[in-house]
């Protein structure tokens, strides 16, 4: 009786579920798949479920994108090795900025997975590409694009210890875009202090 209590009081404070499933991704992850080079891409599957949909019961709700893109970074992190190598400099990675463009619903009860690629980097971030694919159709259903803000070290030098990362890819269009519409954001903010 007293364990139930204990397990009902985590629900009611914690979002318990999250915590199992960063563990169970990350270790899962690292048990039952081989380590990726920092330029491939990994993937994650998932089921849109009664627990993802919005008000109207039939499509994955906006904010369970988010969360789910959540795991597909700490898995990408496990199989690929860059958050232990942050960890050897005493650094740490925090999200910095993110934008979602949706395509088209997930509904309820598909299958889906989330293929995750380190597509640039600077100084002080990894950005990453992460794409939502409906395993029935292979539709690209949305998109997202991250920065992984790494603080206490530089990603340059972490880089380099990637032989296949030797040389950084061209900045994608899309990107310098997208950084360049977060600078006039900052710059905004700054003028209205």
């Amino acid at each position: 009786m007293g364990f139930l209590l204990f397990a009902l009081i985590l629900y009611i404070i914690w979002d318990v579920n999250y915590f199992l499933r960063c563990v169970f991704t990350v270790f899962a992850g690292r048990l039952f798949q081989s380590k990726r080079k920092v330029t491939d891409t990994t993937t994650i599957y998932g089921l849109c479920t009664s627990q993802d949909v919005d008000i109207f019961i039939k499509h994955m709700n906006n904010a369970r994108y988010l969360r789910e893109l959540d795991f597909a970074r700490f898995h990408f992190y496990a199989l690929t090795g860059i958050y232990e190598k942050i960890r050897e400099r005493r650094g740490g990675a925090v999200q910095g900025a993110s934008s979602v463009r949706y395509r088209r619903t997930i509904p309820i009860f598909h299958p889906y997975k989330i293929q995750t690629k380190l597509i640039w980097w600077d100084d002080k971030a990894i950005y990453l590409e992460q794409q939502f694919v409906t395993l029935t159709d292979g539709f690209v259903r949305a998109v997202a694009m991250s920065k992984q803000c790494i603080t206490n070290c530089n990603v340059m030098e972490i880089m380099k210890t990637y032989p296949e990362a030797g040389k950084r890819p061209e900045m994608p269009g899309e990107l310098k875009l997208w950084l360049d519409a977060i600078e006039v954001s900052s710059q905004k903010l700054r003028k209205d202090k």
